[in-house]
C-alpha cells in the first residue's frame, strides 16, 4: 500500500508504504486538545515505513514521552509519536491523507475520555451544507 497525504497549505508532505498497524478514532482530552474536535482519526505505521517528502513539520512535547508534530505555516496537525507507549510507530492523523477514504477505523481509543455529549452525536440533524434560515 502507498499512501500519500499532508498539511492543508501543502508545506508539509508525507509517504507511507505500508499496511496500517492500526487506525483508529481516539478520544483523550490530548488529542482534543492538540486539534480543537471532540475526536481524532489516526492510523498507525511502522516509523521505516514513514517519510517526509516535503518540508519539516514543528514538534512540540504535549505530555511527557508524546511528541505532535504539525504544519509550522498552517498549523495542520499531522504525526504522533511516543516510543514509550508506541515504540517504532509513527501515528499520522489519517484525515490528512489525500484520500482518508482509505483507512477507515477499525476502532475507538482512550474511550473513557469520551465526551458524554458525543454518545448521542450522530443523532442530530443532517444538512448537506448549511441549515436553512
Amino acid at each position: 500500500m502507498e499512501l500519500t497525504g499532508g498539511c492543508q497549505c501543502g508545506a508539509v508532505r508525507y509517504r507511507i508504504s505500508a499496511e496500517p498497524q492500526h487506525v483508529t478514532l481516539c478520544h483523550c482530552s490530548d488529542c482534543r486538545k492538540s486539534a480543537g474536535a471532540p475526536i481524532v482519526a489516526w492510523a498507525g505505521f511502522a516509523e521505516a515505513d514513514f517519510a517526509l517528502t516535503a518540508g519539516e513539520p514543528v514538534t512540540f512535547n504535549s505530555s511527557g514521552a508524546t511528541f505532535r508534530s504539525f504544519c509550522g505555516a498552517c498549523g495542520t496537525g499531522l504525526i504522533f509519536r511516543n516510543a514509550e507507549m508506541l515504540p517504532g510507530i509513527v501515528d499520522i492523523q489519517s484525515a490528512t491523507l489525500d484520500d482518508p477514504e482509505q483507512l477507515p477505523p477499525s476502532a475507538h481509543i482512550q474511550a473513557v475520555e469520551e465526551l458524554a455529549w458525543m454518545k448521542t452525536a450522530h443523532d442530530l440533524p443532517r444538512f448537506e451544507r448549511f441549515p436553512p434560515d
